[in-house]
């Protein structure tokens, strides 16, 4: 149970406490949101500005800088070509469109990497051209792709209607920020690139397996006592597999081996209806958002809780389901302080704040929710699709 003094240690009762954040739709609109709460358990979250059509047909992802006040943008397109987008963010958050660059389209991840400053090259993931591609900043109207990358493979994996080929979904660094690994839903893998941080190139890795029809989607490294550890959320089987990351393999490449997986349902499997979308990992838990369980009534699916032996191996143990307060929770974060998470709802098109305790992970009361119209879909690519906080 949720108690109101769980509440109060979490620094949440302080009167008009406000927040950022940056939210995108399917439909064209990116928004920047107000988050003002009035006491511990409630708030308002309203619109303070928006901006249609500056993020191509279909913004997909958002990626913020918050050290430039930049905000990229990528356009999922499916219609041969799409937009690489940067906004610049004023002191209220409020965006302004600064570039763009035209793309190959379908993109459905990007992130900032390389250089100096590790920002000097953006990277996209197209999910259905089966490649990656990298740009150098800053971006302009005759920006061209540095690199691309295409993927295929023998045969389609053992969910032929979602693994009919590869599907790079995201991109992430490792803390070292000199490899890329790139989860790649339809080989059933994990992509690995070193980075030459002068050119932006990327060399191939050994790639490191998942379970046969894990579907890997998202992922995250933790440092624990134990060594490094990489977390993978995988969508087809709506799992989490723990990876030790070692730093000796071939060439001096970065290395993931699968040491756990585990079911973003505890004690069952996913259902071939539901699929896991994100995961973040805040103090010693990792959340996940499970799509289409509707575990908490209609319309109203689960994010689940694992506890990470961080003074360990890195092990997980499944703790509970809780509710996302919207159906469909593709994006999801927590923000800094740890206290709240921000939880969007693909097809509700709403934003969910929800309250954090940070000793026992928790996630407690609905703090604050806004819907962002038009509604999506049942499965569709429509609706809600990335919210981040602005901090």
């Amino acid at each position: 149970m949720w108690s109101t003094a769980l509440v109060l240690a979490s620094g949440l009762a302080s009167p008009a406490l406000a927040a950022k954040l940056i939210a995108s739709h399917f439909s064209g609109p990116v928004y920047t949101l107000d988050l003002s709460l009035t006491n511990a358990t409630s708030g308002t979250l309203k619109v303070a500005s928006q901006v249609n059509n500056g993020c191509g047909r279909i913004p997909s992802w958002i990626t913020i800088d918050k050290a430039s006040n930049s905000v990229y943008c990528f356009d999922e397109s499916w219609y041969g070509s799409g937009v690489l987008a940067q906004f610049a963010a004023d002191d209220q958050a409020v965006l302004t469109p600064k570039a763009s660059a035209p793309t190959l389209g379908n993109t459905v991840f990007g992130a900032l990497y390389g250089g100096d400053d590790d920002k000097s090259f953006v990277i996209t993931a197209e999910y259905s051209p089966s490649t990656i591609t990298t740009y150098k900043l800053p971006l302009s109207a005759s920006s061209k792709p540095v690199q691309k990358l295409s993927f295929t493979m023998p045969k389609p994996g053992p969910r032929p209607d979602r693994q009919d080929k590869p599907h790079p979904h995201a991109a992430f660094l490792d803390p070292t920020k000199e490899f890329m690994v790139v989860p790649d839903l339809g080989a059933d893998l994990t992509r690995i690139f070193k980075i030459n941080k002068a050119t932006g190139e990327l060399t191939a890795c050994p790639t490191a397996p998942s379970l046969s029809g894990d579907g890997p989607r998202h992922g995250e490294f933790l440092e624990t006592k134990g060594g490094l550890r990489y977390y993978s959320l995988n969508e087809v089987a709506s799992s989490v597999g723990m990876y030790n990351v070692t730093y000796e393999g071939e060439g001096g490449c970065l290395t993931l081996d699968l040491a756990q997986t585990l079911s973003t349902f505890g004690d069952r499997k996913g259902q071939t209806t539901e699929k896991a979308a994100e995961l973040r990992i805040a103090g010693d838990f990792l959340y996940a958002s499970n799509r289409n369980d509707q575990k908490f009534g209609k319309e109203l699916d689960s994010l689940a809780i694992f506890r990470l032996d961080t003074a360990g191996d890195g092990q997980m143990t499944f703790q509970e389901l809780t509710n996302s307060h919207g159906f469909f929770p593709r994006p999801f974060q927590i923000n800094k302080a740890g206290d709240l998470v921000a939880i969007g709802g693909q097809t509700t098109a709403n934003v969910a704040i929800v309250a954090r305790d940070a000793a026992t992970g928790k996630l407690g009361p609905l703090v604050a929710n806004i819907n962002l119209p038009p509604r999506g879909t049942n499965g569709g690519e429509d609706g809600l699709s990335a919210v981040l906080w602005y901090e």
